[in-house]
């Protein structure tokens, strides 16, 4: 079956949304309000490549809004403890968070769809598509809620790579060995047969190296090849299924968030956009460059065939469906997803 992608027109829409909601920002007189200033904990370490991002978010918030919305950015664990950046600002100790909604999995079922869908949209476009153009935003606010947390925007951007020690060459090759998984992806890799073990990301060179597991899912390629995964697994699968697209996003204290003048939030708004777009394009690119790096080093890079994929993609619904846990909001979710990708010939 032919997967309809279009790419062009929903680039041309999200354009088009863009601009719009900029419009909106500039042209109210934000000189007229107080200034307001906020603290925001990203999910990155200073200096790295999307806390350099994050910089932008911020600057361009206070661009938006000549100078009277200005966001001061912490690293991850400036503030609090990465794991508690949840309650912090839902208790109101700082105003903002960039997270991965699947952090939160446990808590609010909804969010195991709004950070990535393993066996799910395979283009960034169609799952920015889904929040933006068929109701995913509202969603994702109604899974936030009742915590007391306003979802702002995703920040959507391409896949994430498998690295192993032996070749993959179909999803039976996966069958009986251990991975590092974590979150929703756990639950789908269980299904088809994976032994999955948990463990932080800066555990997976050291249990690749001492055959702990045999492949994993840890990060995006460049940090990976700058952790030096070329020296303990020489096979790379890319786009690695389990996380085909990435979101994560930007969540406010609903009290901090509702006082906020009209124009203050749609600054938000466009900057949280065009930080999206920018930062998928970024990774596009620093991408084919590490993929040439990894090569050179001796790894071998490969994709799954899309049979392949679509096949793991049928297996994984009763995985998907599990992980909704009958929740209303999540079940919403999912069928809201799942009628997208039928739409788009990736469901039959």
């Amino acid at each position: 079956m032919k997967v309809i992608t279009r790419r062009n027109a929903l680039k041309a829409l999200s354009i088009g949304a863009v601009g719009a909601a900029a419009n909106v920002a500039v042209s109210t007189p934000a000189l007229a309000q107080e200034t307001v200033t906020w603290r925001m904990q990203a999910l990155w370490d200073g200096g790295t490549t999307p806390q350099k991002f994050e910089e932008r978010f911020v600057k361009r918030v206070g661009e938006l809004t000549g100078g009277k919305f200005q966001i001061e950015l912490f690293s991850a664990g400036q503030l609090v403890p990465a794991n508690q950046a949840f309650d912090a600002v839902r208790g109101g100790a700082f105003q903002l968070m960039k997270t991965f909604d699947g952090y939160e999995a446990g808590k609010i079922p909804g969010l195991a769809f709004t950070s990535t869908v393993p066996f799910g949209f395979p283009e960034p476009d169609q799952f920015e598509a889904w929040f933006y153009e068929l109701g995913g935003l509202e969603l994702a606010r109604q899974a936030y809620a009742p915590a007391g947390l306003f979802y702002i925007a995703p920040t959507v951007y391409g896949p994430e790579p498998i690295h192993s020690k032996f070749p993959i060459r179909s999803l039976a090759d996966m069958s009986g060995k251990k991975g590092r998984f974590v979150g929703l992806a756990s639950s789908v890799m269980g299904a088809l047969g994976v032994a999955v073990t948990p463990m932080a990301t800066a555990e997976v060179y050291s249990a690749l190296d001492k055959g702990v597991i045999d492949f994993a899912d840890r990060g995006d390629l460049s940090a990976n090849l700058e952790a030096g995964l070329s020296e303990v697994a020489k096979y790379i699968v890319m786009p690695g299924p389990h996380q085909p697209t990435t979101a994560t996003s930007y969540v406010a204290n609903r009290g901090a968030y509702d006082r906020l003048p009209a124009e203050f939030k749609a600054a938000l708004a466009v900057a949280a956009r065009e930080t999206s777009s920018a930062l998928r394009q970024h990774i596009m690119v620093s991408d084919g460059k590490a993929i040439e790096a990894f090569r050179a080093k001796g790894v071998e890079v490969t994709s799954l065939d899309p049979k392949e994929v679509a096949a793991g993609r049928v297996k994984a619904r009763e995985a998907w469906k599990a992980a909704t846990k009958n929740d209303p909001t999540a079940v919403k979710i999912l069928e809201s997803q799942m009628a997208f990708m039928k739409q788009l010939g990736l469901l039959s």
